[in-house]
């Protein structure tokens, strides 16, 4: 990431001004950070990237947007880039969401399991949750967003938004058990 914020606001000041080599430099300093959450969205690579891509573009060509006084850079492309793929998943017509009036009792993942995993395998098993879920799950857990703000997001019941995230944790649990099992 970018060091001082001095330098965020040149950065910024040459997007503005459409300069090619700004924009360069944001995307060098800001691709694996943001490409990562892309790979969080999609099933593979080639779609990521693609992603990425096109998030960096609305992020160009909105900058002039971005006010420094209501929060960080990096903050500010990362509600971009969520927004794209979430945009990319109902284009695909993957994520289908039905109602849910209740959730059960909220599941917690066993926590041993996890440090045993690194990122990449936890990453895998996330990619295997059905698609509404897996999309719910990373935007209440990985990107911190609160269940009223994803159900205003996903035009969904907030109890939905908290039963896929319930769900997503029910079959990880269930996947996890598995592998400490086979280790």
């Amino acid at each position: 990431m970018i060091a001082a914020a001095e330098d965020i606001q040149t950065l910024v000041a040459g997007c503005r001004q459409n300069d090619r080599k700004a924009q360069e430099r944001l995307y060098r300093q800001y691709y694996h950070a943001l490409g990562a959450i892309c790979m969080r969205y999609t099933k593979n690579e080639q779609d990521a990237i693609e992603l990425l891509n096109d998030g960096f573009l609305k992020i160009f060509k909105n900058i002039h947007q971005y006010d420094p006084a209501k929060g960080a850079l990096y903050t500010w492309m990362n509600k971009i880039i969520t927004n794209c793929c979430i945009d990319f998943l109902r284009k695909q017509q993957e994520v289908y969401f039905s109602p849910v009036e209740e959730h059960s009792e909220e599941v917690h993942l066993d926590n041993r399991a996890l440090q045993l995993m690194d990122a990449q395998e936890l990453l895998l098993l996330v990619r295997q949750l059905p698609p509404a879920t897996q999309l719910v799950f990373n935007l209440h857990v990985i990107e911190g967003y609160p269940h009223k703000e994803i159900a205003e997001m996903l035009n969904m019941r907030e109890g939905t938004s908290k039963w896929h995230v319930n769900e997503a944790r029910k079959q990880l649990q269930k996947k996890l058990q598995v592998l400490a099992a086979a280790s």
